[in-house]
């Protein structure tokens, strides 16, 4: 009884400490996220108000087109592909998009968010940045193009005229834009904050590294090697940005190889922070289905590719070595047979 009653207490003694550990760096996030959400959607307000969205949506939705997304949806693309997500998103909640635009919207971005940071934590694992940039840019517009193809539902294009008969008096807009925003940024707050503590919670009870062992299967569908199982989860809880440095350490310390790693980014670039992300997306109206299969589906081609890829040049510098080999043996000026 004593030996359980001291258990217990250890119990809760490491869920406090982590819930205090985490929290400063959680709350210092939300902050962080709060002012990106009142920045971004003021300065798409104002504008709206000044008709510059109106103007941008006309240049641009002949291109946004082929995705079935109207020309102000390039707004959200940009700033998620520099930024993030949440700034991505903040942009999307100022424009009046329906579940099937914002759902291909989402995927594009997913694919293709905070390049500058999230490369930077790549290349610094041993995947060439150019690569990643590459990789992830044509899969968020092929997967933009092949979803307009497939999912149900009516191209949206009438959001530009839609702007352009919204009022123009500026108080009541901007009134209605904080009411809006607060509504927004709470629930994304309060998720956040919750992911972290849950994630940190999973972390310290060794959770995360149980669950790895019983992804071997999971792994070889990837075409991944079964000992990133572990980076897998942290990229996929935490994020590329968020789980650096766990990523890093794993890296310099040996544990997983340079070409395993390689494959691993190769998946993960298109395919990570699924479950802070997406829940994040699904409360703007994305569907989780469409946004995590598509992805998958075409991360799970970028590693066959970068394995067949491997294969070929292995096999070419295999038959050139063979043929040097070869050469060096029939023009040996040594060989007995060659000597006059």
């Amino acid at each position: 009884m004593r030996l359980k009653f001291k258990l217990m207490e250890s119990i809760r003694r490491r869920i406090i400490q982590s819930v205090r550990s985490v929290t400063p760096g959680a709350l210092k996030t939300s902050w962080w996220l709060v002012k990106i959400m009142f920045l971004v959607t003021f300065i798409i307000t104002v504008l709206k108000y000044l008709g510059v969205i109106s103007w941008i949506s006309v240049y641009l939705t002949p291109f946004f087109s082929k995705f079935g997304l109207p020309g102000e949806a390039s707004l959200a693309y940009v700033s998620g592909f520099f930024v993030n997500c949440y700034s991505a998103i903040a942009v999307i909640t100022t424009l009046n998009m329906d579940v099937r635009s914002i759902t291909i919207l989402a995927v594009m971005v997913l694919c293709a968010h905070n390049i500058p940071m999230e490369t930077a934590v790549q290349k610094k694992t041993g995947t060439s940045a150019i690569r990643m940039i590459l990789v992830r840019t044509l899969s968020s517009l092929f997967l933009g193009w092949f979803l307009h193809k497939i999912m149900p539902g009516e191209t949206m294009l009438g959001i530009a005229r839609a702007v352009e008969t919204q009022s123009r008096e500026f108080w009541p807009m901007m009134g209605t834009w904080a009411i809006d925003t607060v509504k927004i940024a709470v629930p994304m707050v309060l998720l956040v904050y919750s992911l972290t503590v849950i994630q940190r919670l999973l972390a310290e009870f060794g959770v995360i590294r149980y669950i790895a062992n019983f992804l071997r299967p999971v792994m070889i569908f990837f075409g991944l090697p079964p000992k990133t199982a572990f980076l897998w989860i942290v990229a996929n809880t935490l994020g590329l940005a968020y789980g650096a440095a766990v990523m890093i350490d794993e890296v310099d310390a040996g544990k997983i190889s340079g070409e395993d790693v390689d494959l691993l980014n190769h998946h993960i670039s298109i395919s990570h922070s699924n479950l802070e992300d997406l829940l994040l997306f699904t409360a703007i109206g994305g569907l989780i289905p469409w946004m995590l299969f598509s992805r998958w589906a075409v991360s799970l081609f970028w590693v066959w590719e970068r394995r067949l890829e491997r294969m070929i040049m292995s096999r070419m510098k295999r038959d050139y070595k063979k043929s040097r080999g070869e050469m060096t043996r029939t023009f040996d000026p040594l060989h007995p047979m060659q000597v006059r």
